[in-house]
C-alpha cells in the first residue's frame, strides 16, 4: 500500500542536553533524500567470462539534503549545531492535533537514525517564491531502521 509523505518528520537529539535520550523534531521540512544508497559493484570478471560479473561492495550514501522554508530564528539555531556531531532521524508518521496545531511525530510508520553533522545555508530565490535554506547531514554513522 502506498503511503503520503504528509507527517515526515525530520527529528534531532542532542547528545549534550539533559535530555539526551529525547527526540525533538528539528524543524519542518519541505523535502527529504534517499534514506540509503545502491552498493558499489565490485568487478569479479574474469578472462573466461563471456560477460562482466560483479559481487555487491559497500553501500554508497552521500551527503543528505533536507529542503526547508526559511525562518530566521530556526536558522540561527541550526547554524549553532553546525560541525558538531549529533543524532538525528527521519520519522514516517504522527498523530493529528485540534485547533489547528502541526502533528506530533511519532514515528509509528517507520524511523531511520543516524549521526552526523549539519551544515545550513539559504538557498536562492526568484520572484513569487517562498524563501527556502538546505540542509546538508554528512552521515558518521549507517542509517539503521526501527
Amino acid at each position: 500500500m502506498a503511503t503520503s509523505t504528509y507527517m515526515t518528520f525530520l527529528m534531532h537529539k542532542d547528545k549534550t542536553a539533559e535530555s539526551a535520550d529525547e527526540w525533538k523534531k528539528l524543524l519542518d521540512i519541505t523535502e527529504f533524500p534517499d534514506l540509503g544508497g545502491e552498493p558499489e559493484m565490485l568487478d569479479t570478471t574474469t578472462l573466461s567470462d563471456k560477460m562482466r560479473t560483479y559481487i555487491p561492495g559497500i553501500q554508497d550514501l552521500e551527503g543528505m539534503t533536507f529542503a526547508a522554508n526559511y525562518d530566521h530564528e530556526k536558522y540561527l539555531a541550526l547554524k549553532a549545531l553546525e560541525n558538531k556531531e549529533q543524532d538525528y532521524a527521519v520519522w514516517f508518521g504522527g498523530t493529528e492535533n485540534t485547533g489547528g496545531l502541526p502533528p506530533t511525530p511519532t514515528g509509528s510508520e517507520g524511523k531511520f537514525s543516524f549521526s552526523g553533522q549539519l551544515s545550513v545555508y539559504v538557498t536562492g530565490g526568484a520572484v513569487n517564491e517562498v524563501r527556502g535554506m538546505s540542509i546538508s547531514i554528512a552521515p558518521s554513522t549507517v542509517i539503521s531502521e526501527e
